[in-house]
């Protein structure tokens, strides 16, 4: 009777801590990494690849080679997620491994402009896809988009600080909705391929190159298709918060990534079905063109498919990204008003808040499309810094417990094609590559004179200490209570190193 009354005290008093609460299962965590990487990308522009590869068949094999590559890259980050089971992902892995500047300069250029323009058009795309009905012969307003994006985004905002489950849950409908579109293009699709449309999949025709197949091109094609797959990532954002993550983040991973890379795939096999490279290369939004040549009265299907893919994908940023503003306001990296979290829904609003401000700060700015070329650079270049951490690791510290350890051949090739990815980038758009340097250097004084610089004034403390008490009275927020049991065990020696 007593054993039974302190494991229920125990169970009780877990429960009644102010902690960010386990709520994401294996359903959940599926979720959240299919429902990032799956946006409106696959549904309007797939013929970046097609244009840099040339011919169909190689298209097709670099959606599936793109798929390899990012499961390689998977596979290195499900290890470091349980090396190091902290939530911030590339942030909290580097800064662990190569100190506080390497991390600052990741966590500074993502939260001042990667997250938020990624936020800002996908919300465009999503408001766009809205308003078309009621504009048909014109583009929607240039004020109605920006007023429904900031629309969505402060709804979805406020779903996120009211309830970590109510954010899964939308999370989960949309991420399932979006597959479904997926399935009904492949499978009539599939159906045209039986009734014999399948001239461009030929392979005598398939490999019918429009123009000579040169490295710096297929290497091209090979950026989109990794471009089409970013988010694979993110759900080391929120491990602390995945139930039983030692399980479930490694086991989402070897589910989600075969099951997005089989839907691009066959959806790519189903565009070609119905239409030809020409008129593939031709649209502007591939999905709405398939459904019109073959659904008939039932076209309206993909624009819907592709904003609730795109409201879904707004939902799963937000819920990541703001859990980065947390990580890094833990690490002293940010103000840490940021590190608190809502004394009864164990949410970070702070952290939502700053996300949802910086993205309708982006939206008015209206350059939206100019930044997010910048983005994709940062974005591909903490890929690589982060893998390139896991070899770093092992060379450091070998005796560290790792309940995964992939093989050293896994994250070597992932580096090998990063690199080569990187360096045509490079040559071939230096100024984009050039300016996304200059945007995450521009954090060094930053991190110098916030973080580092120690003896401030008592002025600029006083300050912070009286916004940061304004920001817990509005906020109703405190410093979460650290539960130890799950990071303890994992981040523990099998020997002193």
């Amino acid at each position: 009777m007593d054993k039974e009354k302190k494991k229920k005290d125990k169970k009780s008093s877990k429960s009644d801590r102010v902690t960010l609460k386990k709520e994401i299962g294996l359903l959940s965590a599926c979720a959240i990494i299919i429902g990032n990487i799956i946006g409106s990308g696959i549904f309007i522009s797939p013929k970046g690849v097609l244009e840099h590869a040339g011919s169909v068949g190689l298209s097709l094999i670099v959606w599936v080679c793109g798929g390899g590559i990012c499961a390689l890259g998977s596979l290195c980050y499900a290890e470091l997620g349980v090396t190091i089971p902290k939530s911030g992902g590339d942030y909290s892995y580097v800064t662990e491994i190569f100190g506080g500047l390497v991390g600052f300069l990741l966590l500074w250029s993502a939260v001042l402009i990667m997250y938020p323009t990624t936020l800002a058009v996908i919300a465009l795309t999503f408001s766009n896809y809205v308003l078309q009905p009621a504009f048909p012969d014109c583009l929607p307003p240039y004020f109605a988009t920006r007023l429904l994006a900031t629309i969505c985004i402060l709804f979805l905002t406020w779903v996120n600080c009211s309830s970590v489950r109510w954010a899964t849950r939308i999370q989960d409908v949309f991420t399932v909705g979006k597959l479904l579109a997926l399935v009904l293009i492949i499978v009539v699709g599939l159906i045209q391929i039986c009734r014999g449309h399948y001239d461009a999949l030929r392979p005598s025709v398939a490999f019918e190159f429009s123009q000579d197949p040169s490295v710096g091109q297929i290497a091209l094609a090979f950026l989109q298709a990794s471009f089409a797959y970013s988010g694979w990532n993110f759900l080391n954002y929120v491990t602390e918060e995945v139930v039983e993550p030692r399980k479930n983040l490694p086991r989402a991973i070897y589910i989600s990534i075969p099951l997005v890379t089989l839907v691009y795939t066959m959806t790519n096999i189903a565009y070609f079905s119905s239409m030809s490279p020409e008129e593939l290369l031709a649209s502007n939004a591939v999905a709405v063109t398939f459904g019109e040549k073959l659904l008939g009265m039932f076209s309206w299907v993909m624009p819907i498919s592709v904003a609730l893919s795109t409201f879904g994908g707004i939902n799963g940023y937000l819920f990541t990204s703001s859990r980065l503003c947390f990580s890094g306001a833990r690490e002293g990296h940010l103000p840490y008003l940021l590190a608190m979290i809502h004394l009864k829904n164990c949410t970070p609003i702070p952290a939502l808040l700053v996300c949802c401000f910086a993205t309708i700060v982006i939206l008015c700015i209206g350059e939206t499309h100019n930044l997010i070329n910048y983005v994709s650079f940062i974005n591909y270049l903490s890929y690589g810094v982060t893998i390139a951490g896991l070899l770093y690791l092992r060379k450091k510290r070998p005796n560290l417990v790792r309940p995964i350890k992939v093989s050293m051949l896994v994250p070597i090739a992932y580096l090998v094609f990063w690199a080569v990815l990187l360096g045509f980038s490079l040559y071939s758009e230096p100024v984009v590559c050039g300016l996304g340097m200059v945007i995450m250097l521009t954090g060094v004084p930053v991190y110098f004179v916030g973080v580092h610089w120690k003896d401030k004034p008592k002025c600029v403390y006083r300050l912070v200490e009286s916004v940061t008490y304004i920001g817990q009275k509005v906020c109703y927020v405190v410093f979460p209570q650290e539960d130890l049991s799950e990071t303890e065990p994992l981040t523990a020696s099998k020997a002193t190193d």
